[in-house]
């Protein structure tokens, strides 16, 4: 008998471990069961975030061409490429209408049209491969304080109309006045008169079957003179209508950078006299 309880205690340890082993698979499971819940995800926390993402990426951006860093991308390089299609599609700056040839042409017809007037330094005629300039003294073409022409300006006009007439360039009517004030019911400023004595110069050109869609009026009043106007000849010299027939319209840029140079030439040469004392 006791041979006997002896085996059936030694059985009963033998068995013993499995209760060890469902402890450590309930555990197992409830470990997983955790994992579970902390990966799963909140659709509608998702949603949020995934929209806000999207609302900040889709934002146009501060810049027109941001500054990039490293080599570029295949992002980049489609884009560099788009820019050389849309380079083909844009169209390239305006040919020149007129060669230099042309253009010293219609200054010598521009010359022998108005010679008498230029020999008695009332029109000045400046040429470049790009545009001619005729500088005509006011003196010649309105009274004082006025823009209606004098009557014997019309010759002389019409004689420019007729070089002008026949030719495709561009054509600028520059209004200038000194810095006199203009006490006038018709004229408030110089603005308004250097504006209407360059559209009637423009109107007569119109007259005489220049096409109006070449030309243009402009007028600067006081603020671009050529000499000083604490002087009477001073003052006469910025009083002037300026035709300006252009090469193409984009020499307009050219001459205005040139004439910037003319003044600042001018002005150091005026420094340079008075501290000389002449």
């Amino acid at each position: 008998m006791a041979k006997r309880r002896a085996h059936e205690e030694e059985h009963q340890n033998l068995e013993r471990w499995l209760v060890s082993y469902a402890d450590f698979i309930t555990l197992l499971f409830a470990f997983f069961v955790v994992m579970y819940s902390i990966s799963s995800i909140n659709e509608g926390k998702y949603r949020v975030l995934s929209d806000s993402l999207v609302a900040a990426f889709q934002t146009p951006p501060k810049t027109l061409d941001p500054i990039q860093v490293g080599n570029p991308t295949k992002s980049v390089l489609a884009k560099e490429s788009l820019a050389g299609r849309a380079q083909d599609v844009i169209p390239a700056p305006t040919p020149p209408i007129s060669s230099p040839a042309v253009m010293e042409q219609i200054a010598q017809d521009v010359k022998q049209a108005m010679q008498p007037l230029i020999d008695q330094g009332l029109i000045t005629v400046h040429q470049d491969k790009l545009w001619v300039e005729v500088e005509m003294n006011t003196s010649i073409l309105f009274p004082s304080g006025s823009a209606e022409l004098e009557d014997e300006a019309v010759p002389a006009l019409r004689a420019l109309a007729d070089v002008l007439e026949p030719i495709p360039n561009p054509v600028h009517v520059e209004g200038y006045t000194d810095n006199v004030p203009i006490y006038n019911d018709v004229y408030p400023s110089n603005w308004e008169l250097s504006a209407a004595r360059a559209a009637s110069v423009v109107h007569l050109l119109v007259d005489n079957a220049v096409d109006p869609g070449r030309l243009a009026a402009i007028g600067y009043g006081e603020h671009r003179p050529i000499d000083a106007n604490d002087t009477l000849e001073g003052r006469r010299r910025n009083r002037r209508v300026v035709v300006v027939i252009l090469s193409d319209p984009d020499a307009q840029r050219v001459l205005e950078i040139e004439r910037k140079r003319r003044l600042g030439r001018a002005g150091e040469s005026a420094s340079g006299a008075a501290a000389g004392g002449v």
